[in-house]
């Protein structure tokens, strides 16, 4: 099993684990690539829109019947849910996702993108979670 530490960076080690698959990047997986989130050391789940399960024991597959539902960016070889969907994934899922890396996401996206969250289209039924975060992601790395 392939894991971060393995890698110089995770996502190295993210494009060595999907890339060239029919797999779409999601929730904290997303984030790393998209540099949102820094990760986690030694690292190993993935987690993946996907047609049909992996056969790799570190990939969580959520299945869907077509990748063109899932609004995604393409690098290269690597397909990536873009900051919209893997944000509203997780808010939607808030009680199974990884609160500190949404946090930490919002907060990047917020501070990369002039002190605004303007161009994240949050969705209407996670827009009341959104709004309880949005301070906390503001403030996330102040010191004092």
């Amino acid at each position: 099993m392939k894991i971060s530490s393995d890698y110089t960076s995770n996502r190295a080690w993210l494009r060595d684990v999907v890339g060239n698959q029919p797999m779409i990047l999601r929730s904290v997986s997303a984030l790393e690539y998209l540099q949102l989130f820094v990760g986690y050391f030694s690292e190993n789940k993935v987690e993946v829109y996907a047609l049909e399960e992996s056969s790799e024991e570190n990939i969580r597959c959520y299945i869907i019947e077509d990748l063109e539902a899932i609004e995604y960016i393409r690098f290269e070889n690597v397909l990536c849910s873009s900051p919209s969907q893997a944000v509203n994934d997780m808010l939607s899922d808030f009680e199974h996702s990884d609160e500190t890396a949404l946090v930490e996401a919002l907060s990047k996206y917020y501070y990369s993108h002039e002190e605004s969250f303007s161009g994240l289209n949050i969705k209407k039924e996670n827009q009341k979670r959104f709004e309880e975060l949005k301070d906390w992601a503001i403030n996330y790395f102040e010191v004092g």
